[in-house]
C-alpha cells in the first residue's frame, strides 16, 4: 500500500508557535487553512508516494545522509509570494541550504528512485502561511497587508524530518539528527 511522505526542516517549537499564529490569522481573516495540515516547515523534498515496504530503506538512507551534514544557520526574513495563491515567510539565500537540497534530492533519486516532482524548477526555500485554498481575491488583500511586514527568525536545524500523511494531515514520522547535533 502506498503512503504519502515529504521531507522537511522544522524550526524550533518557539518559531513554530509564532508561525502557527500567523497561519491561524490567515485562516480566520482570509479563509485559507491548508497550511494548518502540517507543522510549520521548510520543504526539502515535496510530497511523494512510497509503498510501505520501502519505508525502512528510506529511513535508513535519511539517517545516513543526516549524519553527513552539520547544523547551519537559517534566516527567515519578511514575506514573499508566488502569486496568485501562495504567501510565505522568506528564507534568506543560503548556499548551505541549497547544497543540502541538491544533495538530498540526488541521494534519494540515485539510491531509492525517489524523484522530486518539481526538480525542474528552482529550489525556493520558504515557510508557507497561505496557499492552495487562498482565493486570488484574498491573496490580493493578504499580500497588501503582509508584503511590507517585517518578521525575523534565525535557527539552526538539528535534524531532517520525515512526515507522513494520515489521510487528514501531515504527522512527524521520524527525525534524523544532523552530525554533531
Amino acid at each position: 500500500m502506498n503512503q504519502r511522505f515529504f521531507i522537511a526542516l522544522l524550526p524550533p517549537m518557539a518559531i513554530q508557535t509564532e508561525v502557527l499564529q500567523i497561519q491561524n490569522y490567515f485562516r480566520d481573516r482570509y479563509g485559507t487553512k491548508a497550511t494548518l495540515k502540517a507543522p510549520p516547515h521548510i520543504t526539502l523534498i515535496p510530497p511523494f508516494e512510497l509503498s510501505s515496504d520501502r519505508l525502512e530503506p528510506l529511513q535508513s538512507e535519511l539517517a545516513q545522509f543526516a549524519k553527513t551534514r552539520s547544523p547551519f544557520l537559517i534566516h527567515l526574513s519578511g514575506f514573499a509570494a508566488f502569486p496568485p495563491r501562495v504567501i510565505y515567510i522568506d528564507v534568506q539565500t543560503n548556499p548551505t541550504l541549497q547544497s543540502l537540497y541538491v544533495d538530498i534530492a540526488a541521494t534519494l533519486s540515485n539510491e531509492l528512485g525517489i524523484v522530486d516532482p518539481y526538480a525542474n524548477r528552482p529550489f525556493v526555500p520558504h515557510m508557507t502561511v497561505g496557499f492552495r485554498d487562498l482565493t486570488p481575491e484574498n491573496f490580493e488583500l493578504a499580500w497588501a497587508e503582509f508584503s511590507d511586514r517585517q518578521i525575523n527568525f534565525e535557527f539552526a536545524p538539528k535534524e531532517i524530518t520525515l512526515l507522513s500523511h494520515d489521510q487528514q494531515q501531515w504527522q512527524v514520522l521520524s527525525n534524523f539528527a544532523l552530525k554533531g547535533a
